[in-house]
């Protein structure tokens, strides 16, 4: 598979300190400490796949309002649209500065890291697991935009990364409130969310009261053939026991997204759901591949 390269950046740069990671890895700025705050889910697994790999990186995050101009200055075209067919500009975004390459989307980040770095850190971030079938009840009513993957090795897992990225999007206005941003840009991007969106207000987009109970509940039910995939291997807390892959760094990066957005009591149901398996995996993969660098 081939990326766009960066012709300012390589083996030939002088300017490169030897002490400087080779890869630098692009994030959303959440509120300080980033570290605890940072949230968003794709960047999340993308993150995870880098330290599964162990490869040294360093994350340059890039405020809200700024994510199109860095994006746009580093060579990365949009990868994702809106609903009106116009780019969306996001991130996560990985430069290496050894080859040049600028790899603009979680799934093409990790496919990279497998190409570039195959016997590195953890071993094989795709690993044949033919179980990868989870199918997303009520798909169709996603208006936000997901990437589309047409022609991407390993489509098992490309597949998979699409119907959970479906479930959770469905549910996403449990958890869009609970983002915390940085004071001097808050109020610029709640007004930003508010216009991608065509909601009144940051409020209107929440969901409360009985309406919230009913969609909490939604979640935990369109999770149920998810979670059974999880429950075929006894030994856990991954899809493969023991053994972590791509796949839960795709699932990963939700539960990182809800644990951080929703209130304190609902994340705790969440842990519970269908025996316990979402928390079991967040806290492994936290603990394991948490390192926020």
């Amino acid at each position: 598979m081939s990326f766009p390269v960066d012709n300012t950046t390589g083996n030939n740069n002088a300017n490169t300190m030897a002490s400087d990671p080779r890869l630098i890895y692009y994030d959303i700025a959440f509120a300080v400490p980033r570290e605890k705050n940072t949230a968003a889910p794709n960047p999340w697994k993308a993150r995870y796949a880098l330290n599964f790999k162990g490869v040294p990186y360093k994350t340059e995050w890039v405020q809200m309002p700024d994510i199109t101009k860095v994006r746009k200055g580093l060579g990365a075209s949009a990868c994702r649209k809106f609903a009106d067919g116009t780019d969306y500009y996001t991130l996560p975004v990985l430069k290496d500065s050894t080859t040049g390459a600028i790899v603009g989307d979680s799934f093409d980040i990790a496919l990279y890291l497998q190409e570039t770095f195959p016997d590195s850190g953890s071993g094989d971030l795709f690993p044949e697991q033919p179980d990868l079938n989870y199918v997303c009840p009520g798909a169709e009513e996603v208006l936000i935009p997901l990437s589309k993957r047409e022609d991407v090795q390993h489509k098992d897992y490309s597949k998979f990364n699409t119907n959970v990225d479906w479930a959770f999007t469905l549910h996403t206005a449990l958890m869009a409130s609970g983002m915390k941003w940085d004071k001097e840009f808050e109020q610029g991007i709640k007004d930003e969310f508010v216009r991608r969106l065509g909601a009144k207000s940051w409020e209107d987009m929440g969901v409360y009261g009985e309406k919230r109970v009913h969609m909490l509940e939604s979640l935990k039910q369109t999770l149920t053939g998810l979670a059974g995939l999880y429950k075929r291997n006894e030994n856990g807390p991954f899809l493969l026991g023991d053994r972590a892959s791509h796949a839960d760094f795709i699932v990963g990066g939700w539960l990182r997204f809800m644990e951080r957005t929703l209130p304190a009591d609902e994340w705790k149901q969440a842990e519970g759901w269908h025996d316990g398996v979402f928390g079991k995996l967040h806290a492994a993969l936290q603990e394991r591949f948490g390192d926020v660098k």
